[in-house]
């Protein structure tokens, strides 16, 4: 009850106005850090909506999770100019020391590791970045210190 109240809540925001639906799974991914699937059902039928219209638009846009995501999202750019400047060293660096795949959670659920072909920061790659925060000219040395910042950030 307590979570169809959640998705309520966004929904109402926008009205219930089927036309934002892209916003409407963006806030409730805030809520639940990705977007389970009886929750897309709901938002399906308070927007009368097919379903499979929901899913079209949940499962195009690479922002969007259906699988659940761990606290922080690593995102690597593997851009040419980043993957020139060391980019895929990097992403092994960080695979290496969180123990995952790109597209996997670790199992602490402490970190979702994903890529992308460009960040559009390509003067000051390889790029990292990491809820939102952008982290330039990164190298394997400057991986530890990075990935603790945030394991520190998860302990005060």
């Amino acid at each position: 009850m307590q979570e169809k109240l959640k998705v309520d809540r966004v929904i109402d925001r926008y009205e219930g106005d089927k036309a934002n639906l892209i916003s409407i799974l963006q806030d409730v991914q805030r809520e639940y850090n990705w977007l389970p699937q009886d929750v897309l059902t709901y938002i399906a039928q308070k927007l009368n909506l097919p379903l499979i219209d929901v899913f079209e638009v949940a499962t195009f846009y690479k922002s969007f999770s259906l699988k659940p995501r761990g606290r922080h999202l690593i995102t690597v750019c593997l851009g040419t100019a980043c993957h020139v400047r060391g980019g895929q060293r990097v992403l092994e660096e960080i695979e290496r020391r969180i123990n995952v795949k790109p597209g996997e959670t670790s199992e602490d659920k402490q970190f979702t590791l994903e890529t992308v072909n460009c960040l559009g920061c390509c003067a000051i790659g390889p790029i990292v970045v990491i809820d939102g925060e952008y982290y330039g000219q990164m190298n394997t040395r400057k991986v530890a210190s990075l990935l603790e910042k945030y394991s520190k950030k998860d302990k005060d």
